[in-house]
């Protein structure tokens, strides 16, 4: 059993956190996107707060909460959505706010402290000429470590694929949970023991990835006559070799009506939307794309007037912060992630628009899988009760062809992989033996057999 007591008097020369509500604070994430989650996780907090100042105190902290059986959950910004920096065990959060250092800026490449904030490594690379591929659309708060720890993909997939695509990630640090803490350099394969592993097998304080000469983005905005014509000119751009592309972005005509209010006034009711990121010096490729396309009106571009008018950025309108934009005016709203058959992604559009209805609003999200240009749903759902999300989630799943990566469950292998990951297991079993790392997070460390039930959470079932 952990030694509170003693451990938080081992731990008195640290940054120690011992406010209650700023431990309340600490110990959640915007796990509040999933009404599910909102219920099950509400009581969830840690017992105190350590931040580390550097990798020396980060091996201190964790050989003194091993030696007294004390869960430790590593924290970023905490802009995860499932629940993955929440101290399910109380415990420790070690919060990495003190490590935000940027370490080396190389030609092609940028190591930082795991703590770093992507928006302000963005600004420090465009001051040199370079820029990140990618980045999550909470980039303002969202840590590098937080965002590789949690993270799958963002904007800059449409141009490089997501996190696990091969070289999108060169180098992770981590520290390790044992008596005498060790320092382990991950590169190529073995990167994905600790990356989207929610912290439970290391604790991250250094990341490598790569960089690329910064482009001049512009926002564009464009109309389209529905749902099924926005995807089929968000499939043209993307296939489009001359123009530059940051992000491509679809949804369906409700969601830029009702949730898009910086941009009310280029808005017509009733279009779909296709919000990008393209390069400057492709404008004029992407405006012919445009004006050959009788269903589609360019309705806004960030030069417009040549006064360079300048809005919230549109890719905090895109990814999960559409669920963001949408909960704000709407709190019954919440949202999946799931992909549609490629090869019937129209006919599996028309399907769904017309046995759902509004119950579950189309939005798109354009990346790069294995050279080609794919489709990611995020679509908003309208919750009624538990109950009937896991029915449509089964629904979804049995009669439509579509594969869900559930946002209403905590653990790793229900989210997204929905099996075990033995590299991950047994990296764990080298790495934190004790099993003091996020603790509640990995199934297979409890249950290394496990097999998913439809309708059935891991934890909290009822």
């Amino acid at each position: 059993m952990p030694d509170l007591a003693t451990c938080r008097a081992a731990l008195a020369g640290f940054d120690v956190d011992e406010n209650p509500r700023s431990i309340q604070q600490k110990s959640r994430d915007f796990y509040w996107y999933s009404p599910i989650l909102k219920d099950q996780l509400g009581a969830v907090c840690a017992d105190l707060v350590v931040s580390p100042r550097n990798q020396d105190e980060v091996i201190a902290i964790l050989a003194i909460c091993h030696a007294h059986d004390m869960p430790v959950t590593v924290r970023g910004a905490g802009t995860g959505n499932y629940g993955q920096a929440m101290p399910l065990a109380g415990g420790v959060v070690l919060h990495m706010k003190h490590m935000t250092g940027v370490v080396h800026i190389g030609e092609d490449h940028v190591i930082a402290q795991s703590g770093a904030v992507l928006k302000d490594l963005e600004t420090t690379l465009r001051a040199q000429g370079y820029e990140l591929r990618l980045f999550p659309s909470t980039t303002a708060t969202a840590t590098i470590g937080g965002f590789i720890a949690g993270g799958s993909s963002g904007i800059g997939a449409i141009r490089w694929g997501g996190l696990r695509t091969p070289g999108n990630i060169r180098r992770i640090r981590l520290i390790t949970m044992e008596a005498a803490p060790r320092i382990i350099d991950l590169t190529g394969e073995d990167i994905f023991k600790a990356a989207h592993a929610y912290g439970v097998n290391g604790v991250i304080t250094e990341v490598e990835v790569p960089i690329d000469p910064a482009l001049d983005w512009v926002d564009a905005l464009i109309g389209t006559a529905d749902f099924a014509a926005a995807t089929r000119l968000a499939f043209a751009i993307g296939a489009e070799s001359s123009i530059d592309k940051r992000m491509i972005s679809t949804f369906a005509p409700e969601i830029p009506a009702r949730y898009f209010n910086r941009y009310t006034e280029f808005v017509t009711p009733g279009e779909a939307a296709v919000a990008v990121m393209v390069s400057r010096d492709s404008l004029p490729a992407l405006t012919a794309l445009i004006d050959a396309n009788p269903d589609a009106t360019l309705r806004f571009r960030a030069d417009r007037d040549k006064g360079e008018r300048r809005l919230t950025a549109l890719y905090e309108y895109a990814w999960n912060h559409t669920t963001l934009r949408a909960l704000k005016v709407d709190p019954s709203i919440t949202y999946l992630q799931m992909m549609l058959p490629q090869d019937t992604i129209y006919d599996s559009i028309a399907r769904l628009e017309a046995d759902f209805g509004d119950e579950l609003v189309m939005h798109f999200e354009f990346t790069q899988f294995s050279g080609r240009v794919a489709a990611v749903a995020m679509p908003l759902v309208r919750y009624t009760s538990a109950a009937r999300l896991e029915q449509l989630i089964a629904l979804l799943e049995a009669d439509y062809g579509v594969t869900v990566f559930n946002p209403h469950r905590i653990t790793l292998e229900e989210g997204g992989m929905k099996k075990t990951d033995p590299a991950q297991l047994d990296f764990k079993r080298q790495t934190d033996p004790k099993g003091l790392l996020n603790p509640g997070k990995m199934i297979a460390w409890t249950d290394p057999d496990w097999v998913p039930e439809p309708g059935r959470a891991f934890l909290f079932t009822h």
